[in-house]
């Protein structure tokens, strides 16, 4: 049985107040891994396209109100 499986296999048996814990923090760790990789693509300027469409949108006056 492999780590993965041995820790699927403990989940399963984990009860519904358990289960609820561990996903509320594997949901915390999960987003706080997400906006690392997020700061670090925008500290790079991987992202620095989505402003120039923006300023670009605006300067042509395509942009909508929400």
């Amino acid at each position: 049985m492999t780590k993965v499986e041995q820790i699927q296999a403990e989940i399963e048996a984990l009860s519904e107040e358990d289960f609820l814990r561990l996903r509320e923090w594997f949901a915390e760790k999960d987003w706080l891994l997400w906006d690392k990789h997020l700061e670090a693509d925008i500290a790079d300027g991987k992202l620095d396209f989505l402003i120039e469409e923006a300023m670009t949108a605006k300067s042509e006056g395509k942009l909508q109100d929400l």
